[in-house]
């Protein structure tokens, strides 16, 4: 029987030295609430929609100290070895220094933005995150910067004053350092400036292994909504702060994806940015900030669910994935990986060591569209991207996914070849739709009938080429 090799996790909660030996797969939540006894943090959904357990997770990244927000109900303390976290017992004011309540605490106090109270430090932690981001302060990020937490008897147009608030306390920060500015203008207690110097000095052993009998977990997200006793307790490789796992990078024409980067990641990269110019809105409609700064992407891949916003993405793509069992390695096409009903064409030992695909060029266009009953924070109904290489007016190689149509995320194979050698004119759209019929196979569920379900992806196909020719 493998078991986890019995270590202690090392990080900082709040100000305070954790040294723990707790199985690496507790969530953080557990151990904040149950051992550490801090009930700011609370416990909603447990499955990273609601963010009552938002806390921020700190690290230094290239010499910066750096801070995302991230749901601790699906957050390994594995995950948070040599890191600082944040709850909302940590954003209170320093001692002595004269203040009752932070600001964000003041605004949402002063705008009526709370009422029951059971989201507020989780909106309260979310506005610190913004305040040490190095996002631009804005009204609009300030709201996307609480875009995971959900209230259910306030109403959200107190909130947003509240953020609006905060948002005015930063207008002076120019280029300021974030964390030295929240601590001298008291939006953070003064702890915070000492939090890198600790880090750097904090000694953790890492909790890295090539053991590939392991279960490999990067974010988790998907893993501890559907397992989440069974998690606590599985022998577990953590490879989310690998640096063999992460980055995103370009090589030549190709793109190369460690296998952990997260949404943030492509979010926030130069090269994602350059090659799709629709990328901030694309990443907009998958999950929340928060989920975004920890699910990773060959994690959506191997969840295999038919509706995964990045697996279709990287389908239409025809992304290669490299499989290693630790000791040989192959490479698969995306295309190749479903078989059937969450069944792949992998390996038990086998693991998604990094992603590839050839970057759009002159002359191609992608387009990703996405049908869900909330157009954020929901996940899809129909989802479905295009990717196409045209010269002298004729589609010359065509890449069509759809998601929601069948059991698993689908490659539209026919419509595909179909499209290659055509003009893009009202008959070709007409007879993609019709060969598109013959290869879908939806079912009638809770996000609607098979019929709306084909005609939403006819409908998709339809603003797929009204953008190719409005581009």
């Amino acid at each position: 029987m493998i078991t986890n090799i019995v270590t202690v996790i090392r990080f900082i909660l709040n100000e305070k030295e954790i040294a723990t030996d707790l199985p690496p797969g507790t969530v953080l939540l557990d151990l904040i609430r149950y051992h550490e006894h801090l009930m700011g943090t609370k416990i909603g959904c447990r499955e990273g929609d609601c963010g009552a357990c938002t806390v921020l997770v700190g690290e230094i990244a290239f010499g910066e100290l750096r801070y995302e927000s991230m749901t601790s109900c699906l957050l390994p303390i594995g995950n948070v070895n040599g890191k600082h976290i944040v709850t909302v017992e940590g954003t209170n004011p320093s001692p002595g220094s004269g203040q009752v309540l932070n600001p964000m605490q003041q605004a949402m106090a002063d705008e009526g933005a709370t009422q029951c109270g059971f989201c507020t430090p989780g909106f309260v932690v979310s506005l610190a995150g913004f305040c040490l981001s190095d996002k631009q302060p804005t009204i609009d990020n300030a709201i996307a910067a609480v875009d995971g937490n959900i209230c259910r008897c306030t109403g959200y147009k107190s909130i947003e004053r509240a953020a609006a608030r905060v948002t005015g306390l930063m207008k002076e920060r120019n280029n300021e350092d974030p964390v030295a500015f929240a601590v001298k203008k008291k939006m953070l207690p003064d702890y915070f400036s000492t939090i890198k110097d600790r880090l750097s000095k904090l000694e953790t052993i890492p909790l890295m292994t090539h053991d590939s009998r392991l279960m490999t977990v990067g974010g988790g997200t998907d893993l501890y909504v559907q397992k989440h006793d069974e998690m606590t307790q599985a022998p577990i490789r953590f490879v989310f702060d690998d640096p063999a796992w992460n980055g995103i990078k370009k090589e030549g024409n190709t793109c190369i994806i460690g296998a952990s980067a997260t949404v943030s990641d492509l979010k926030n990269s130069s090269v994602i940015n350059k090659a799709f110019p629709d990328f901030q809105r694309y990443a907009k409609l998958v999950s929340s900030t928060p989920i975004r700064n920890m699910a990773t992407i060959a994690g959506n891949f191997i969840n295999a669910s038919p509706i995964g916003d990045l697996t279709i993405f990287f389908l239409a793509l025809d992304a290669k994935l490299v499989l290693s069992d630790g000791v040989t390695k192959r490479e698969l096409s995306l295309r190749k990986l479903y078989k059937g009903y969450k069944t792949l064409d992998k390996k038990p030992a086998e693991y998604i060591e990094q992603i590839r695909f050839e970057l759009p060029t002159k002359g191609s266009f992608f387009h990703f569209e996405k049908v869900s009953k909330r157009t954020h924070l929901d996940i899809a109904t129909v989802n479905s991207a295009i990717y196409l290489q045209i010269k002298n007016e004729l589609i010359t190689e065509a890449g069509l996914s759809a998601g929601g149509v069948g059991p698993v995320p689908m490659f539209l194979q026919k419509t595909s070849e179909f499209l290659a050698g055509r003009e893009i004119n009202d008959e070709t759209i007409t007879g993609a739709i019709e060969v598109m019929k013959t290869e879908i196979s939806p079912i009638s569920d809770a996000r609607g009938a098979k019929e709306y379900k084909t005609l939403l992806l006819e409908q998709l196909i339809k603003v797929h080429f009204m953008s190719v020719l409005s581009s």
